[in-house]
């Protein structure tokens, strides 16, 4: 979740809507498909990561993809590239993606790959970022995430040649609030136009050829690089979209695909936003039931008034923001947005309630502040794009995850409500969402412009994505998680057909490898032996 800082970046991100990010064109028939030998038949050179404090045998290295694959000869880009080398004998690599979109696999490789250190038994684990990305010509907005709040009340008029009229929502998990603009909806349409042409600016040819249909050619181009026949494959979140995607395209080339946290394939975005207020609002509340039983609960101990707490305190932040560290005001808006993230796994309940305790107590904002997500490290950086070399870790600009975010969930969403169609629908959509969430249920609702302007995304992965002819896959959907309802599992598995097998975890947390020994055991065992659960068969809360 975002600060406010970080939280006009999704303002930029989605201003990158009104330039029109050219669609991925769907997959051709294999016949049709330009010449890629040259990208499958190159080697990946590694070499020891650069940097101080990098966990020991992590490895670097960079692929070269064409920036379009209908026109391979129009330039290329270089995806960054991470591993650990297997310690035994190797039988090929398992290619990891940990979710976003926007999510730089390099980092998360690095800081959390003790996790995947029983699969280097027989794997190379090798993590990447994927196009638009981390280090792999990232977009950005500049310094366009600055722009000033609207103005509430200003009566001003998108350009009607920038709308596109269509249905749906953005999904996102971090949207910004000044998206939301409840006294007057076209104020906020407005800064979208007018940072639109800040954010072309900094994102660079990337732009045009975005989204989830692109990175899974890449992830084809990644395969035959590391020498597989077969694509070896553990995606967590918005990762399953993109298992999904490769096998629809590559089924021949699919090896062994493990889908952890399962995304929807099918659901309209004003849907998806509702699932994620309703799955956020049912981990708070088992926060709550949690934090209560303790005398240091900043709510109290008892969970119903606690809920009521909660709420006052976030009306009472967004009425009058206390001052950060960071020199911006801290209001209720980032406040929800700092627990939505700490929610994401029981793991950082205790440091929530520790957070929050210093929060009402003192008004010190530092410990829930920790919990915003954010993008590189120095903002505003660079033209972010173009052919040739990857950028330095240190020049990936601060909105690069929003920025990413908006523009892959964009260019895989075919839905466009013009302005007309939002305003009439935003008091149904208010409603709506608050009666799912009265926490999130004002953050998500932002969801309903955030590709306001954009032509349509590809229509391929709704249309497509189903009755996969691969190997057996193993779909992993957690009870509890906050992100992914466990039904997109199962209407995911019954969408991809027989192939799908799905395991239950009856935890709580987004996603199911990291938190449950059961689920990592039996994800690893498919992985390194080909053991398969049998369909429908569990994983307990405690294990």
């Amino acid at each position: 979740m975002l600060s406010t800082h970080q939280r006009r970046a999704f303002v930029c991100a989605t201003a990158l809507a009104l330039l029109g990010a050219g669609l991925p064109s769907v997959a051709a028939a294999a016949d049709e498909r330009p010449d890629l030998s040259r990208f499958h038949d190159q080697e990946i050179t590694w070499s020891a990561c650069p940097g101080d404090g990098l966990p020991e045998g992590l490895q670097c290295g960079k692929v070269t993809v064409p920036l379009d694959y209908a026109d391979p000869a129009a330039g290329t880009l270089d995806l960054a590239m991470a591993r650990f080398g297997a310690t035994g004998g190797s039988r090929g690599s398992v290619v990891l993606n940990f979710g976003g979109p926007g999510g730089p696999g390099v980092a998360e490789l690095s800081g959390g790959g003790a996790d995947f250190m029983g699969l280097t038994n027989g794997y190379d684990v090798v993590a990447f970022d994927p196009r638009g990305v981390g280090r792999s010509s990232p977009v950005s907005c500049g310094d366009a995430m600055y722009a000033d709040d609207p103005e509430p009340g200003a009566d001003t008029e998108p350009d009607p040649a920038e709308q596109e009229e269509g249905q749906g929502q953005e999904q996102g998990q971090e949207q910004g609030q000044e998206a939301d603009s409840g006294d007057d909806p076209r104020a906020a349409l407005e800064v979208l136009r007018k940072v639109a042409a800040e954010c072309a600016e900094h994102s660079g040819p990337v732009m045009d050829h975005i989204g989830t249909v692109d990175a899974a050619r890449d992830l084809d181009v990644m395969r035959a690089a590391l020498g597989d026949e077969k694509l070896n494959y553990l995606g967590f979140s918005y990762g399953t979209r993109l298992g999904a995607v490769y096998a629809a395209q590559f089924p021949e080339r699919t090896g062994r695909m493990v889908l952890d946290g399962v995304d929807t394939l099918t659901e309209p975005l004003s849907e998806q936003g509702l699932a994620g207020a309703r799955g956020q609002q049912t981990a708070l509340e088992d926060f709550l039931d949690w934090c209560t039983r303790d005398i240091g609960c900043a709510f109290g101990q008892d969970s119903r008034s606690a809920r009521e707490e909660v709420v006052r305190l976030i009306g009472s932040l967004d009425e009058d923001p206390v001052p950060s560290d960071f020199g911006i005001p801290f209001s209720g808006q980032d406040l929800v947005g700092a627990i939505g993230q700490a929610l994401y796994s029981k793991d950082l309940w205790p440091a929530l309630s520790q957070a929050l305790t210093s929060l009402v107590r003192d008004g010190d904002t530092r410990g829930i502040m920790g919990f915003s997500a954010g993008g590189g490290a120095v903002p505003g950086v660079g033209d972010g794009g173009g052919d040739g070399g990857l950028v330095d870790e240190g020049d990936v600009p601060f909105d690069n995850l929003p920025a990413a975010l908006m523009a892959v969930n964009c260019a895989d969403d075919p839905d466009r409500p013009g302005a007309d169609r939002i305003i009439a629908d935003m008091d149904r959509l208010r409603a709506e969402y608050e009666r799912a969430s009265p926490v999130f249920g004002r953050y998500r609702l932002a969801e309903a412009l955030m590709c306001f302007g954009r032509p349509r995304g590809t229509s391929y992965i709704r249309e497509e994505v189903r009755d996969v002819d691969t190997p057996k896959m193993l779909l992993v959907g957690t009870r509890g998680d906050p992100a992914t309802p466990y039904r997109w599992t199962t209407q995911t598995a019954d969408r991809l057909g027989p192939a799908a097998v799905v395991l239950d975890n009856k935890g709580q947390g987004h996603t199911g490898y990291s938190s449950s020994k059961c689920v990592h055991r039996k994800v690893d065992d498919f992985l390194l032996y080909g053991r398969l659960p049998a369909d429908g068969s569990s994983c307990g809360s405690e294990e």
